[in-house]
C-alpha cells in the first residue's frame, strides 16, 4: 500500500476555531475544495450549517453550546473512524469541551482562527456584532460571552493578515508535517541553459567528466 492510499484509508478531524467573522468558513471551504481535488474523501461541516440541521433547537447557553459540539464532534469522530476527513468550522469557545473532543477522535488537528476583535466586528455582514454591541443580542461570543483561545493548537491562522489562500496553504503544510497528507511532489530544478553550461564546466574541471 502506498503512502498516499494509507493517508485516504486513515481518516481525520480538521477543527477550526475563532470568533465569529474571523475567517473559519472562507478558509475551511477552500480546504474543502483543495482536499477534494486530491482525491481524498472530505465532508465540511460549517457551524451555521449544522445548526439549521444537526443541532437546531439548541441555544447559546455553555449547556446548550456544549451540546452543539458534542454532537459535531460526534459525527466527525464517525466520518474520520470511517476513513474521510471531517472539516467543521464552528465557533466553540470553550476549551474544555474542544479538548473532550480531541480526545474522542483522536486523529484531531486544531486550527486556530485568530483574528482581532476589530477586524471580526467590521467583516460581519449581518450587523451582528453591531446588535450585541447595543445589547440587543445576549450571550453573544467575544462581547457578551468568553472566547477561551487554543493554549496549543496545531496550526494558527491569521486572518487578518493571510489571504484565505495563504492560510489554505499553511495548513496543508502543517497536515504533510504530521503525516496527515502525504508530502506534496517536489518538481525537478530546472537550470537555465548558461547554468547547464557553468556546472558541465566545473564539473570537467573537478574530473567527473
Amino acid at each position: 500500500m502506498t503512502k498516499g492510499s494509507d493517508v485516504e484509508s486513515r481518516g481525520f478531524t480538521i477543527w477550526f476555531t475563532g470568533l465569529p467573522c474571523s475567517g473559519k468558513s472562507s478558509v475551511s471551504s477552500l480546504l474543502y475544495e483543495q482536499l477534494r481535488a486530491q482525491g481524498l474523501k472530505v465532508e465540511l461541516l460549517d457551524g451555521d450549517v449544522v445548526r439549521q440541521n444537526l443541532t437546531k433547537g439548541l441555544g447559546f447557553s455553555k449547556e446548550d453550546r456544549d451540546e452543539n459540539i458534542r454532537r459535531i464532534g460526534f459525527v466527525c469522530h464517525l466520518l474520520s473512524r470511517n476513513g474521510a476527513v471531517a472539516i467543521a468550522a464552528a465557533i466553540s469557545p470553550y476549551r474544555e469541551i474542544r479538548e473532550e473532543v480531541r480526545g474522542l477522535i483522536g486523529r484531531f488537528v486544531e486550527i486556530y482562527a485568530k483574528c482581532p476583535l476589530e477586524i471580526c466586528i467590521q467583516r460581519d455582514v449581518k450587523g451582528m456584532y453591531k446588535k450585541a454591541l447595543k445589547g440587543e443580542l445576549s450571550q453573544f461570543t467575544g462581547i457578551s460571552d468568553p472566547y477561551e483561545e487554543p493554549l496549543s493548537p496545531e496550526v494558527t491562522i491569521e486572518t487578518d493578515r493571510e489571504t484565505p489562500e495563504e492560510s489554505a496553504a499553511k495548513i496543508i503544510q502543517r497536515l504533510e508535517e504530521l503525516g496527515y497528507l502525504p508530502p506534496a511532489h517536489v518538481p525537478q530544478q530546472s537550470y537555465t541553459p548558461e547554468e547547464e553550461a557553468a556546472i558541465h564546466d566545473r564539473l570537467k574541471q573537478l574530473g567527473y567528466l
